[in-house]
């Protein structure tokens, strides 16, 4: 394993979506990437403890989930600050947004301003729900079969995992080939930038839909940091304002470069600012 002091430092990360608590969170995976990472500021873009979940079903925790908990402590004690920012499977933490907790900062939203002075919004995205689902018969069809995909997509990777293949996401692999999931993944991206863009902002991060992106449209940032139940990936900005979306091996899946240099950088130990 790489140590800690090998890994760049990062000005921010962003990870969102980690689903603690239910039986299909890869904390293994996410405990070993937190305990390598070093950075300035760590985002919590929503769905990261399972509240829904735990409520509803037997809670899946044991030493993984531990781990991960440890390790968002011991980059608190190095000097990260940690951001979260609820979504809607960690719903009840949102009567704590505005506060600067001991450990963390929770906000409703907030605008991260990049090393290269752009502004971009920080939502977990459930907030454009309104705007992309289907009606409410589609939507528990829907969910009951998202969670049998992700079954078969746990069961096939115990195997993998048994013949030493690397992590594989199925549901990954059927979405891409969904034409209803492309166009709703295009309706959910097209919503988020135009709420950046009424905002008078340069994009958005966010999560929600388990779908990785990092793109440029209109010369909106559009950026979803993914989730650890599918994608299992990260968003990182590097000190020069590169945007890089990472698996959790740290394959590079996206970049960003950063803008003009004309633009002036902001302060990095600046905190971010309630949208």
């Amino acid at each position: 394993m790489t140590s800690p002091a090998a890994t760049p430092l990062r000005r921010a990360v962003f990870i969102s979506d980690v689903h603690l608590g239910s039986r299909h969170c890869h904390a293994a995976e996410l405990a070993t990437f937190l305990s390598t990472l070093r950075c300035k500021r760590l985002y919590l873009v929503g769905d990261i403890v399972d509240l829904w979940w735990m409520a509803q079903r037997r809670a899946q925790w044991g030493g993984a989930q531990n781990r991960v908990v440890e390790a968002l402590h011991t980059l608190r004690r190095a000097g990260t600050e940690l951001i979260y920012i609820p979504g809607n499977h960690d719903r009840p933490i949102r009567r704590f947004c505005g506060l600067a907790l001991p450990a963390m900062q929770v906000r409703r939203r907030a605008i991260h301003v990049t090393a290269d002075g752009r502004r971009l919004l920080v939502v977990h995205g459930d907030e454009f729900d309104g705007v992309t689902h289907f009606g409410n018969l589609q939507e528990k069809f829907g969910d009951w079969l998202y969670y049998r995909i992700l079954s078969g997509n746990r069961l096939l990777n115990i195997v993998r995992g048994r013949l030493g293949l690397r992590y594989w996401s199925l549901s990954e692999f059927l979405k891409s080939k969904s034409g209803a999931a492309e166009r709703f993944i295009e309706r959910f991206m097209q919503a988020g930038l135009d709420d950046a863009r009424r905002r008078g902002l340069d994009g958005i991060i966010c999560g929600h839909i388990h779908r990785a992106a990092l793109l440029q449209r209109d010369g909106l940032v559009y950026a979803n940091d993914g989730d650890w139940v599918e994608s299992l990936s990260a968003l990182v900005e590097e000190p020069d304002g590169t945007l890089r979306l990472l698996a959790h091996t740290g394959k590079l899946l996206a970049e960003v470069q950063p803008r003009s240099r004309a633009v002036p950088t902001a302060a990095p130990e600046a905190l971010p600012r309630a949208a």
